[in-house]
């Protein structure tokens, strides 16, 4: 069964409200704070779940949802504990933590498919290549690529209807990285939403509808979206635990992160919570169908922690068609 949270079905102005009406938390003696991804959300959101329940209630967990850049932030202003990330830390951000005095352990957690969706009731595009997506979504098609025809001549003569990330997400950057070629640079006449829901009922309501989230939506939506193959270069290839392990489904396979405050971590609630999350994080994220690391990786987030290994092995930027075994020789390394 999967175990998606069902606090994250309700929207974002409903998380918080929902963790801190949950049953027990009301005498707890420590909180943790975590906010960040919504695409990392449903991991983290499982860990708090069972980890409040084997806490029974001592501990209280709060998990928010303001988007990647907006979690880090809030992350490097000293607001919460823990941030949830779809992308490495950016340079800007690692300065304002810096000027901050926030240091920082980076924790890969899991792969991500960046996912491309239709309606389905769409029957023309059953694969789409990198160079269709980039004429769709790159900044000069604003305004001029407004119908399918435009973008495959095979298409019908029917509006394109669009739906994506939102600016504050990490992935709309990786997203607009990796189709574009450059964070950031997209179209903007497009709905736009931090919230994944959102953007799953706007694809699910409009048969020329397309859009992008994270594979874990689109498995919990199967019935209301349809997954569509990409092609980049070698033909198209639908997301998968295969082929994400195997590196084929390229260019939108991405290592996604908490990323924990070093200073935070001393008090005994948070330690707690980031030993418990690597200990689980095998099951609880293949629960929520994302694909899960191998079990040494979880072991060296915790000894980064220990050691205080801070930074990042990104360097600042993000990076684009990283396979999990290149993300492995990094973190070892560090």
């Amino acid at each position: 069964m999967l175990k998606f949270p069902a606090g994250k079905a309700l929207g974002i102005s409903a998380v918080l409200g929902v963790l801190i009406s949950a049953p027990g938390v009301a005498g707890a003696n420590g909180v943790v704070k975590i906010d960040g991804s919504s695409t990392v959300y449903p991991i983290t959101e499982a860990v708090a779940e069972d980890f409040q329940i084997a806490k029974k209630g001592k501990i209280r967990v709060t998990v928010g949802i303001s988007g990647t850049g907006g979690g880090f932030k809030k992350f490097c202003r000293g607001e919460i504990d823990i941030a949830n990330a779809s992308r490495p830390i950016l340079k800007k951000e690692m300065d304002d933590c810096k000027a901050a005095g926030v240091q920082y352990v980076e924790m890969p957690v899991a792969y991500d498919a960046l996912t491309v969706v239709i309606n389905p009731k769409n029957d023309w595009s059953k694969a789409i290549t990198v160079a269709e997506l980039k004429t769709i979504w790159e900044p000069a098609a604003q305004g001029k690529i407004m119908k399918w025809s435009q973008v495959n001549p095979a298409w019908p003569n029917e509006p394109i209807k669009l739906f994506g990330a939102g600016a504050d997400s990490g992935t709309f950057d990786y997203f607009t990285e990796a189709i574009v070629g450059k964070a950031k640079s997209s179209r903007g006449d497009f709905t736009a939403s931090e919230d994944d829901n959102v953007l799953v009922q706007g694809v699910a309501s409009d048969r020329n509808a397309l859009g992008f989230f994270g594979f874990a939506y689109y498995v919990e939506n199967q019935k209301k979206v349809k997954a569509v193959a990409v092609d980049g270069g070698k033909g198209g290839v639908l997301p998968s635990a295969k082929t994400v392990e195997d590196g084929s489904y390229q260019p939108l396979s991405r290592p996604i992160f908490i990323y924990v405050n070093v200073k935070a971590a001393e008090k005994p609630e948070v330690k707690e919570f980031i030993e418990f999350y690597m200990s689980n994080a095998m099951v609880l994220v293949k629960e929520v169908k994302f694909f899960p690391l191998p079990a040494q990786v979880y072991t060296t987030n915790l000894e980064h922690l220990s050691k205080k290994k801070i930074g990042t092995v990104f360097g600042g930027q993000s990076e684009v068609g990283l396979r999990i075994e290149e993300l492995l020789k990094r973190e070892a390394s560090f």
